[in-house]
């Protein structure tokens, strides 16, 4: 009988083949979690001592060094947040978005680093994952089976809230922000990270990406903000942009985020199109030149 860490190992090779920026390595059943060099345990986050310090210095380290001027430490400490919830995310979204599996992940099954090429994440068994029925998964040690797609969808935004909400408390006091604020910029890590690796993933997934996160956040399912808030720009006069011809034209979707990553406070001409301070003139350009290039 496959072991509970098959259910997603599927689901994080075609992640880190779509993304190679980003691996994925299950331990082993009483495997130790890597430690030393980059490495941090997500539970070491949480707890926000020095553990956090030594993670934040390397935010504070990447900024001067790519800009060359410091960030304020809570800006600084947003973006780290982000750097972590952002593939945190992903844990959880990309096996429910490619085989309805939904496993659960404790800060203390978890951990991260990102001082190499590129972002890795170690993570324990899970020791529960939601499936749907007539899943063949469903039959392994802690399989929860779920009756349809509304409650799959359920467990992903309770999946996603268990592993971040001792997160949030750590990261809470250096970014000088609060629930909503926090719990912002995980919705907005949830939507953009899997509307990002869907369109790696090709073959028309970025739409279905788009459908599936306007179901899984609808608006009102707190503790998350707002809703995927897909749209399509317009400009003032309710034109829509224009597109190239050929394959992939069309309108170009995009969305406003819930939170502000506090990018503009380092480089204020240089804020990104789904930024809640961009217009949507510039948001239209912006779409009008990816989509021309």
């Amino acid at each position: 009988m496959p072991s509970v860490p098959s259910v997603t190992a599927e689901s994080y090779a075609r992640l880190t083949a779509a993304y190679p920026g980003l691996t994925v390595t299950e331990l082993t059943p009483g495997a130790p979690a890597p430690r030393g060099g980059g490495w941090v345990a997500a539970a070491d986050l949480a707890a926000g001592g020095a553990a956090l310090d030594a993670f934040l210095a390397w935010d504070d380290a990447q900024v001067l060094r790519d800009y060359g001027q410091r960030a304020r430490p809570d800006v600084t400490a947003s973006f780290g947040l982000h750097r972590y919830a952002w593939p945190a995310c992903l844990l959880i979204t990309v096996p429910w978005f490619l085989h309805r599996r939904v496993p659960r992940y404790p800060v203390t099954h978890v951990s991260y680093d990102r001082t190499g090429d590129g972002m890795r994440l170690a993570v324990r068994p899970p020791s529960s994952f939601a499936c749907l029925p007539g899943d063949p998964a469903a039959a392994l040690p802690g399989a929860r089976v779920v009756p349809d797609e509304e409650a799959l969808r359920a467990e992903v935004r309770a999946a996603v809230a268990e592993h971040h909400e001792p997160v949030l408390a750590g990261f809470g006091p250096r970014t000088r922000r609060r629930g909503r604020a926090l719990w912002g910029m995980v919705t907005d890590e949830i939507v953009e990270g899997l509307w990002y690796v869907a369109h790696l993933l090709g073959d028309g997934e970025q739409v279905r990406a788009r459908h599936e996160l306007e179901l899984l956040l609808p608006g009102a399912t707190q503790p998350y903000v707002g809703s995927a808030a897909f749209r399509e720009p317009t400009g003032p006069d309710g034109e829509s942009p224009p597109v190239p011809e050929g394959p992939g034209s069309g309108p170009q979707p995009t969305r406003v985020r819930a939170s502000c990553c506090m990018f503009y406070t380092v480089r204020p001409e240089d804020t990104c199109a789904t930024c809640p301070r961009t217009c949507d003139a510039d948001r239209i350009g912006r779409l009008t030149a990816a989509a021309a290039g």
